[in-house]
């Protein structure tokens, strides 16, 4: 499969703002996690002001990592969801304040959180 040029790439509107979750869970509990993420975390998600959708990922191979130019590869299962913000103030919300977290997983949860705006095509 091969790439599509950039001058012929579908249309769609961008959001104005991107929230990245990366989380590794300890494996006692993830499947229970997993459980609590899709029928209690997400939908609470998706249903707070400016967050206009969500999908979630997981890799269950080799991931490589790199921080200032030194790299490393290792085997680990990395769960990911991006959210599409209306904007940066949607996770300053009430709503969102309320919900954020991983309750009582988390001492379980080992996360990174990036709010990322100005998205260019």
């Amino acid at each position: 499969m091969s790439a599509l040029p950039k001058d012929e790439l579908p249309e769609y509107p961008l959001p104005a703002c991107l929230l990245i979750v990366t989380a590794e869970v300890d494996a006692e509990v993830e499947a229970e996690w997993s459980r609590w993420y899709d029928d209690v975390h997400l939908p609470d998600a998706l249903s707070c002001p400016g967050v206009l959708s969500g999908r979630r990922y997981v890799s269950v191979g080799e991931i490589a990592e790199s921080e200032r130019g030194e790299g490393r590869r290792r085997s680990a299962k990395l769960w990911m969801t991006v959210y599409e913000l209306a904007s940066p103030e949607a996770v300053r919300t009430k709503e969102f304040t309320a919900m954020r977290g991983w309750g009582r997983f988390a001492p379980h949860v080992r996360s990174q959180t990036r709010v990322v705006s100005a998205l260019l095509r």
